[in-house]
């Protein structure tokens, strides 16, 4: 069979999904500041003493790193649905948790016993620094750049009034998104002095002439659950439109969607909780970002009405996002913060914060933004865990399915390979490994080293030279 016609039978828009999380740290009541790389480096030394590097991959076949900076990042394993990333997403938030609480224990011997350690899934300091979480989709390579800019960026600037985990700034002004003052371009190569919302890096780690990994780096780091879910449900809809019309040489319905600057266009929606700020599009006319969603919303729900029988759309719960991207928007439009609170990050601490404030009326702004923190804190935050406790918050998942999401890859991607091999590697005594997206490579003392490559990221069925380097791992743990 040909490439093209390969290609062609393979229009099925399926997808693989991964959420790349940098997390923030601090310090506080210790007798004296450790600074944050030594912090990282003791909560890594459990990783280290397991695989003699601070850059490894996790039974659950995502990897766990020291990115520069000393920020602590978790990389989920390829997952094919949306609720599978969630999963491993979650267990990435465990995974920092547990490896602070036993950092906790060591900083309290050198730093005094009231020492506490704060690991954040936020996307700024208070320094002023901004630290990302991205996201990625395997998408196909005859989408181009252009028409991404034009039809993908106007949705992700607008999807902010759900997906935005708020903040507050040192003079107290509320916006919905941690990352949207960060963001300069709409699409380039450049990472950190000029950031961009979606970066060209062209890494598929795939068949690179069928695949290019589409790096989403404008969007917030959530802890609501659903609102994960939902950015990356949402995004896949309309991935999907883009793909199967550029395919078939449709009319996606979204032409006039360009916007005129989508880096004045961002910061514009974050500072506009209503979605009502009037911006600049690249035809001359003028939309509101509520308009722009709803036209996103109309589109894809008339996408799936129309082909949802005949393609695979990878996720059997389309009309489910589709409902809930209709009440998120209503909720927007009549200003219902209740009912927005109970999934969407920002709306979920403002109602908190307007609670606090009814209490204290005058809360200054520095206790809000501590409040700010708390939320995000996975190690030792107290006011997420509450709204949850209290169904103040909603989730998808349960804590067993987070704690079994640590060791259990997606069975129908090759992390179940990737997992396989690093639980086996870690339980051989002697045996040196290593591995990546595409590779796993082991050696034992007495023995020709092995070596498999996993070029498909939809292929978790063992190739022959797979099957040999697990049993030269299988025999050193014998």
């Amino acid at each position: 069979m040909s490439r093209s016609e390969s290609h062609a039978m393979d229009m099925t828009l399926r997808r693989i999904f991964g959420i790349e999380t940098e997390y923030g740290i601090s310090v506080t009541d210790a007798d004296r500041d450790p600074d944050p790389g030594t912090v990282a480096m003791i909560m890594f030394r459990p990783i280290v003493a397991a695989s003699r590097s601070t850059n490894t991959y996790t039974p659950n076949g995502s990897r766990l790193y020291v990115d520069v900076g000393s920020h602590p990042e978790y990389a989920t394993a390829e997952a094919r649905r949306p609720i599978d990333a969630l999963r491993l997403d979650a267990a990435g938030e465990s995974t920092m948790r547990s490896l602070a609480m036993q950092a906790q224990d060591l900083l309290r011997e050198q730093y005094g016993p009231r020492t506490r350690i704060h690991v954040y899934k936020n996307n700024q300091d208070s320094a002023g620094h901004s630290f990302g979480c991205h996201e990625n989709y395997l998408v196909r390579r005859d989408i181009s750049l252009s028409l991404l800019g034009e039809q993908l960026i106007p949705f992700l600037v607008t999807r902010q009034l759900y997906t935005g985990a708020g903040t507050w700034s040192a003079d107290g002004q509320f916006q919905l998104s941690q990352r949207a003052d960060f963001l300069d371009d709409a699409i380039s190569a450049s990472t950190t002095r000029s950031r961009p919302m979606i970066n060209t890096r062209d890494e598929p780690h795939a068949d690179s002439d069928m695949y290019r990994r589409l790096h989403v780096i404008l969007g917030d780091s959530n802890r609501s659950q659903i609102a994960t879910w939902m950015k990356l449900t949402c995004t896949h809809l309309v991935l999907c439109i883009l793909e199967y019309c550029t395919h078939h040489c449709l009319d996606t319905g979204l032409a006039g969607m360009a916007l005129a600057d989508p880096g004045k266009a961002i910061k514009t929606v974050s500072h506009d909780p209503h979605g009502t700020a009037v911006l600049d599009m690249a035809d001359g006319s003028r939309k509101c970002a509520l308009e722009i969603q709803n036209t996103y919303l109309r589109v894809a729900d008339r996408f799936v009405r129309d082909h949802g029988d005949d393609i695979a759309l990878n996720i059997a719960d389309a009309p489910e996002c589709l409902e809930l991207w209709g009440k998120a928007l209503d909720a927007v439009h009549f200003s219902d913060i209740t009912e927005l609170a109970t999934w969407v990050d920002w709306a979920a601490k403002y109602r908190f914060v307007q609670s606090m404030q009814l209490r204290h009326p005058n809360l200054s702004v520095a206790r809000i933004r501590q409040f700010d923190l708390d939320y995000h804190d996975v190690a030792n935050g107290h006011i997420f865990d509450s709204l949850v406790s209290h169904a103040q918050m909603r989730t998808m998942l349960t804590e067993s399915d987070v704690e079994r999401a640590r060791t259990t890859p997606p069975s129908d991607t090759r992390a179940a390979l990737r997992g396989a091999f690093v639980t086996a590697a870690n339980n051989a005594p002697g045996c040196t490994w290593s591995a990546d997206w595409t590779h796993v490579s082991a050696s034992v003392p007495g023995a020709k080293s092995r070596e498999a490559e996993m070029l498909d990221p939809f292929d978790s069925q063992p190739s022959d030279d797979y099957k040999k380097v697990m049993e030269l791992v299988s025999g050193a743990a014998d």
